[in-house]
């Protein structure tokens, strides 16, 4: 489905313009888009062996995540749980080793956090501020402890399903459910849920959503703080602006210039049933769903294109999702 032919095939394609359609789009920098809502994207029971996938998916498409991590978990993989620090994640104590909490006693349940929470903050350098009952179970006694510890509960208002097997595109379409404020329950280590991704971006930035944190004091998706911790792609920001110099009965190709940066990552989204087909000026990489491209600069400049396949849909155009430097 996806080819990346060569730079002399753009050339002629983009040279056919008799016709085209050129429209300007300028993209908000990555990190300062205007957003109508926010929602916490969570991944639980890391950090894993597939950490490190997880997170490059995520900085890919623009995402700061809380990861509700086991203190098990995070002693036997320190330098992952690092990582999701580094990559500008928030973190979230998920217990010691994922057990049935509300059958243990006040005390079996104060160690057991505490215990979890001394693990994350030795391998990240942070104290979490929330707290995930294994299997959404609760009762009082479990969050009169987590409060005691200094962290708010946070359950989830959709679940993904992604532990029950569901496929991609069963993942994407719970995901689509998502309102602002909302969470949604995710878990680290599992494929589809990291092929969901992109798609689950592309939904979100749609409805003019953004990934949020999640707040200690209300248990809600909230703005990030902006604060301690970079985001997401590396350090500054770009901006990168969109036309459409080529339309044809059946697709239309998309060139995007990019202004700020001379090294630089750029997330390009188009709407379902589309699919990006050719690309060129760049690294490129598809979602499976063909939906989302994710662009690099490879010193060919910093102008790519691509060339989108209508099936169907010939009133949508290609959009930016983020442009970050580095």
């Amino acid at each position: 489905m996806f080819g990346i032919r060569t730079a002399r095939l753009a050339v002629i394609a983009t040279a056919v313009a008799l016709g085209g359609v050129a429209i300007t789009v300028t993209a908000t920098p990555a990190g300062a888009a205007t957003c109508n809502g926010y929602v916490g994207l969570t991944f639980d029971d890391g950090p894993t062996g597939s950490t490190g996938t997880l997170l490059n998916v995520l900085r890919a498409n623009g995402v700061r995540a809380t990861m509700f991590n086991t203190g098990q978990n995070a002693q036997n993989n320190r330098s992952a749980a690092q990582a999701q620090v580094s990559a500008g994640m928030w973190v979230g104590n998920h217990s010691w080793n994922h057990a049935h909490m509300t059958g243990m006693s006040q005390s079996q349940m104060q160690s057991d956090l505490s215990q979890a929470s001394s693990a994350i903050q030795s391998a990240t350098g942070v104290r979490p501020q929330l707290f995930r009952p294994p299997y959404g179970e609760t009762n009082g006694t479990l969050q009169s402890v987590a409060s005691s510890l200094g962290m708010r509960q946070v359950i989830w208002d959709v679940d993904s399903q992604d532990w029950n097997g569901a496929s991609v595109s069963q993942i994407v379409s719970n995901a689509s459910r998502l309102q602002s404020g909302q969470v949604i329950l995710m878990h680290d280590g599992i494929q589809n849920t990291r092929d969901a991704i992109p798609q689950i971006m592309a939904n979100l930035t749609s409805r003019n959503l953004c990934p949020g944190m999640i707040s200690a004091s209300t248990g809600r998706a909230v703005a990030p703080d902006g604060g301690s911790t970079p985001p997401p792609g590396g350090g500054g920001s770009c901006s990168a602006s969109l036309s459409y110099p080529n339309v044809w009965g059946d697709r239309y190709n998309t060139s995007v210039t990019v202004s700020g940066a001379s090294s630089w990552t750029v997330v390009v989204a188009v709407s379902s049933p589309q699919r990006i087909t050719t690309t060129w000026n760049g690294t490129a990489s598809v979602d499976g769903s063909g939906t989302v491209l994710t662009m690099r600069s490879n010193g060919s400049g910093n102008t790519f294109g691509f060339t989108t396949m209508f099936n169907g849909n010939s009133g949508g155009r290609a959009q930016v999702r983020s442009c970050t430097a580095g």
